[in-house]
Parts: structure tokens; C-alpha cells; sequence
């Protein structure tokens, strides 16, 4: 039963992974691959010897992963960059969510869901071209800070980091909104009432019985940002500008313009190696987490 679904993700996810993992161990050569195993493309350039016109000349390799300057800013700056996103989206999204699951009737529940999922309706690219006449030099933000008097001229948003930050926010929006939803529709409100009738405030109930049950829907809304946030190439490529660009866009790089598939697949595994660091890091503070509170 199970036997197709097992080669579907075997051919079109193991076995892909599995090749940019071989890549990433192989040198490049001039418009070919040389399958020799090394470890340059991670710890430093390296020497290989090919023959032109008779003789043996020495070529400098390119740079690691970590080893080259522009390869490790642009790491950090997309590490810094989802981080930012996934704190500012769930931020905006518990609210959103704790509103919709106890302040709306049951019966209007699935028209706000609705409504939440509209963004989905329209294509990815449309969205973040929207974004671009949104915080436009002459956008509309611009436009209303000075029509209103605000700004006496105006704010250089576009083609920065920030405005990155801005459209990935909304874009991953209702990708933190439902699980954070999900997780709070399935606290038993006798616990609530349980802690008021113990004494215990609004306030202090929110945090010692409404937050705690959450946090696995906060903690997979903050998986599911982070993660593709950090891969995310079209969106620096649009709005980024050269200071917003982020490791994705170096990879595609790699493998299309510069025809290096060793390097590109070295800073894909490196980056998939970060993602996988920070994921265990906010499950195993997660576990802690409730642990306390249990405790």
C-alpha cells in the first residue's frame, strides 16, 4: 500500500538529496565534473593540476562554504533574516489566532479562516510585485506618510533588507496563523476556568495555562516559517537589492551563471546543515519548555 508513496519521495526527494550530497564532495572542472572525493569544497581552496597545451598547470579551486567571505555574510544575513521573519510572523499571528478561536462564534469561525487563507488565492510572484509598489520610493507608504506629513522625503524601503523582512512576513502570515489556531482550539476551557477559580488572573492564566498548551502550534508555526524562509531566492531577487540578496540566491548562482555545481551544492548542504541546527534547537527548547511547566 505504502510502495508508491515510498518511491514517489525515494526518486523525487532521496535520491535528488542524495546527488547534491555527492556534488558537494566532487571538484569542478572546466565545463565538467571530476569525480574526486575531497574536501576542499568545506575547508579552503584548493590545488588541482589540468593539462593545457602540453602542460600541467596549477588552478586554484574555489573558496568553501564557510572559508569564502561573501558565501559566510550571506549565511549569516539569511539566518538573521528568517530568524526576524519567524519572530515578527508568530508574533503578529498568536493575537490573531487567540482572537479568532475565543472571541469569535463558532458559527463565524470558518469565514475567518477564510478570509485568512485569501492571500493563498493569488500567485506568490503577484504578491511580492505588490509588495514592490507597496513600498515603492513612490509607493504607497511614501505617498501616505507625505500626503500626511510625516516624512519630508522619502523612506529608501525597497531594494533593502528590510523590505525582505516585510514581504516574507506577510507572506508566511497565515502559515503561522493556523497552526497556532489549531493548537489553541484543542485547550479544554475547564482548565481556564479551572485557574480562575484558583485565583489566578487573566493575565497570569494566559501564561501559566494558555501559552504552555500552545506551544506545540508555536513551535511548528515557527518550523514551518523559519524553514523555507531561509532557502527563499525569488523574494531577495525582486525587493532584496544587492544588500538584501540571501544564500539562496548564491546557490542558484553556483549552478546556473558560474556552472559550479561542487560549490553549489557545498553551500546547499552547509545551509541545510544550519536549518537542521536551529530546527533541533527550538524542539529541544520546546521540550524544556513544557517540561517545566510540568514540573
Amino acid at each position: 500500500m505504502i510502495s508508491p508513496t515510498a518511491v514517489y519521495a525515494i526518486l523525487l526527494l532521496a535520491a535528488p538529496l542524495a546527488m547534491i550530497f555527492l556534488y558537494s564532495f566532487w571538484t569542478d572542472g572546466y565545463l565538467t565534473i571530476i569525480h574526486q572525493f575531497q574536501l576542499c569544497n568545506y575547508y579552503g581552496p584548493c590545488a588541482s593540476y589540468k593539462e593545457v597545451d602540453g602542460n600541467l598547470q596549477v588552478t586554484q579551486e574555489y573558496l568553501g562554504a564557510w572559508s569564502d567571505p561573501l558565501t559566510r555574510t550571506l549565511m549569516l544575513r539569511s539566518l538573521y533574516v528568517s530568524l526576524t521573519v519567524t519572530a515578527v510572523t508568530v508574533v503578529l499571528a498568536f493575537p490573531v489566532a487567540y482572537f479568532v478561536s475565543f472571541y469569535v462564534d463558532a458559527s463565524k469561525k470558518s469565514l475567518w479562516l477564510f478570509l485568512i487563507t485569501i492571500p493563498f488565492w493569488t500567485s506568490y510572484l503577484i504578491r511580492v510585485f505588490l509588495w514592490k509598489v507597496i513600498i515603492g520610493y513612490n509607493g504607497v507608504i511614501n505617498t501616505g506618510l507625505l500626503e500626511l506629513g510625516l516624512i519630508s522625503e522619502p523612506l529608501s524601503i525597497n531594494y533593502s533588507i528590510n523590505a525582505v523582512i516585510i514581504t516574507l512576513a506577510h507572506a508566511y502570515a497565515p502559515f503561522a496563523i493556523l497552526p497556532i489556531f489549531v493548537a489553541l482550539e484543542k485547550i479544554d476551557r475547564s482548565f481556564l476556568e479551572a485557574g480562575r477559580d484558583l485565583g489566578e488572573s487573566p493575565f497570569m492564566t494566559f501564561f501559566r495555562v494558555t501559552l504552555p498548551l500552545a506551544m506545540p502550534g508555536v513551535i511548528s508555526s515557527v518550523l514551518i516559517v523559519f524553514i523555507p524562509t531561509i532557502g527563499d531566492y525569488v523574494t531577495p531577487l525582486l525587493v532584496g537589492g544587492p544588500e538584501g540578496k540571501m544564500v539562496a540566491n548564491m546557490i542558484e548562482l553556483s549552478f546556473k551563471k558560474l556552472d559550479n555545481y561542487p560549490r553549489g551544492a557545498a553551500i546547499a548542504i552547509s545551509s541545510m546543515a544550519m536549518v537542521v541546527g536551529v530546527s533541533m534547537l527550538f524542539l529541544f527548547l520546546n521540550r524544556r519548555f513544557l517540561k517545566g511547566n510540568k514540573g
